[in-house]
């Protein structure tokens, strides 16, 4: 990965796959990088056809999708939303919460901390809907 002359990491490629990966999902997704969980401004909403693709704040190439079978099934879940971000981050969501955002109800989640050598240790927050 290059390093911009900010320090944050990214590149040509990552911004390829993010780009690809919002065309064929159909998502809105917020390119760019940080360290912390907290979110610079109101989160993007995703595209309203697809409730289980969430947005990520702060991000750095995570992906947080839930499947349409995940969706109908109803289930409590534990995603894993690593994506194509340099560690891994999960989101505990209820059988109430995954009802909601089938549902298309906006619900905000922060995912589990993880300890990078780059960026520290830090959370994100995922919104659906």
């Amino acid at each position: 990965m290059e390093r911009h002359e900010d320090g944050r990491l990214g590149g040509r490629r990552q911004f390829t796959v993010q780009m690809a990966l919002a065309l064929l999902g159909g998502a809105a997704v917020t390119i760019g990088c940080g360290g912390g969980g907290s979110p610079s401004g109101p989160a993007p909403v995703p595209t309203p056809s697809d409730p289980g693709l969430g947005t990520v704040s702060d991000n750095h190439g995570h992906l947080a999708s839930i499947t349409a079978a995940q969706l109908a099934a109803g289930g409590a879940l534990r995603l894993d939303i690593m994506g194509g971000g340099p560690h891994p981050h999960t989101v505990d969501l209820s059988a109430d919460e995954v009802a909601r955002i089938r549902n298309r109800e906006r619900v905000e989640k922060n995912s589990s901390e993880t300890t990078d050598s780059v960026l520290g240790t830090h959370a994100h927050i995922v919104w659906f809907n």
